[in-house]
């Protein structure tokens, strides 16, 4: 396969600019997460970005996999279309979380993101193996950030 630089360009862009500017919005929000009760196995503060930036990565090279893939036009739009939806789902968490500090109902949409990212997986994992397992770390982190969103709830209610 030859790599397209562009469009892999592009496609690592996609996510770093909707996660950016989601943290722009956010930015007081998060200083006030600071002050808050956190579950036991809460990672110190700059994990989070470090954590986040390789995800966007690793999703927008999973996006490049698929969108290159010999497959069908139909089969490419409907894996991207749920790529698109688990991102949109993404780049509003941390608004409801961190901005307006709906902690319980950001759960329950960050517990939407997580089914919209399986989706993500398994519909990457049929057109592009390695584009699935690119996708997995993220999946993980979204179950880890339950946990966290959930705790921060409960121990702030």
């Amino acid at each position: 396969m030859k790599i397209k630089p562009k469009k892999l360009a592009v496609c690592l862009l996609i996510p770093l600019a909707v996660g950016g500017l989601a943290a722009a919005l956010t930015m007081s929000g998060m200083r006030d997460f600071a002050s808050l009760n956190k579950p036991a196995l809460t990672p110190p503060a700059w994990v989070f970005p470090v954590v986040w930036t390789a995800l966007y990565l690793l999703m927008g090279l999973a996006s490049y996999l698929v969108s290159e893939s010999r497959r069908p036009r139909e089969d490419m739009a409907a894996a991207l279309t749920v790529y698109a939806c688990q991102l949109a789902l993404n780049f509003f968490w941390p608004i409801l979380f961190f901005h307006f500090k709906l902690y319980l109902f950001a759960f329950f949409w960050l517990v939407a993101l997580w089914l919209a990212v399986l989706g993500t997986f398994a519909i990457f994992r049929k057109i592009d193996k390695r584009a699935g397992n690119l996708i997995l770390p993220y999946l993980l982190w979204v179950t880890f950030a339950g946990y966290l969103n959930l705790g921060v709830y409960l121990l702030n209610k």
